[in-house]
């Protein structure tokens, strides 16, 4: 059974390191939330420190300016992982081939520069769809549209066997008060089709180790025990920290916000409904990270 807490300082003090959740968390797409930015300034205030681990399928910097932005300040985290990055080095690993079919917005083109973190990469090269290797989806084309209809494509692809290399696992995320596909609602139909998909960010592994090797560039040694992942996505999130043996926060107030019944905090039979539905269990769960 998860504890509902009121404030981060509640719990902070039993954890060295947060890993801390982008989108429904700290902003929404469009702005920062004031009360997540203090908090995480008030547990680095008390040595603390904090990864932001987001799918964003770009890289640590392009994010790093993004959330400037945003009116998110470099002064409230230590480091970030991205599960672009994670999935970059898979790309220059060869994972998906040397020749891609690329899905995404014309911002996420940076997807295909240089990273240094791989030795001898592969030479990418963008393709039509009849001449790729593999798929590299760093999102759908028009993130409003439904994702089936990508499905002629897809049935193209499946027929010649390409894996679809997934920069961002999250099915969707809300931008201000407008709900938008992610390339995770792809990867999902493209596997429900037949086809393979690959993933990189949350609740996946990679983007964990990647997570654990940025804290471990502030400060080594940290425990597993001695961190606390904070999200809003359950199936992203919250499983992921299930899976790595994490303790987690969930934020009730993002995506599940009308299931939990959440305003300014969740209602206790509504979340306790929630979390059994969508079979997760959440060591702590807060209405909005304050």
């Amino acid at each position: 059974m998860t504890d509902i807490i009121d404030r981060l300082a509640d719990i902070s003090s039993r954890y060295e390191a947060l890993f801390v959740d982008l989108w429904g968390c700290v902003h929404n797409g469009v702005t920062a939330y004031s009360s997540a930015v203090e908090a995480l300034r008030e547990y680095r205030s008390g040595g603390g420190l904090v990864v932001l681990v987001t799918n964003a399928p770009r890289s640590r910097l392009h994010v790093a300016k993004q959330l400037i932005k945003l009116n998110v300040p470099e002064d409230c985290h230590d480091a970030i992982a991205t599960s672009g990055d994670s999935a970059r080095a898979a790309m220059f690993q060869g994972a998906v081939g040397a020749k891609v079919w690329f899905m995404g917005q014309p911002w996420d083109e940076t997807f295909f520069e240089p990273l240094a973190l791989v030795d001898d990469p592969v030479e990418i090269t963008r393709t039509p769809l009849d001449q790729a290797e593999g798929i590299v989806c760093c999102g759908p084309f028009d993130p409003l549209a439904d994702p089936a209809v990508n499905r002629p494509e897809f049935l193209i692809a499946k027929q010649k066997g390409l894996k679809l290399l997934c920069a961002n696992p999250d099915i969707v995320v809300d931008r201000g008060e407008s709900r938008e596909y992610c390339a995770g609602a792809l990867a999902q139909l493209y596997s429900e089709m037949g086809g393979e998909s690959l993933y990189f960010g949350k609740p996946h592994p990679p983007i964990y180790d990647l997570a654990r090797r940025r804290l471990a560039q502030v400060r080594p040694g940290i425990p597993d025990s001695a961190i606390l992942a904070i999200g809003d996505g359950a199936h992203t999130d919250i499983d992921g920290a299930m899976g790595e043996d994490i303790d987690s926060l969930f934020i009730s107030g993002g995506l599940a916000r009308e299931e939990t019944k959440t305003s300014h905090q969740p209602e206790p039979e509504a979340l306790n409904a929630y979390l059994k539905k969508e079979n997760i269990n959440p060591t702590f769960t807060i209405g909005q990270l304050r």
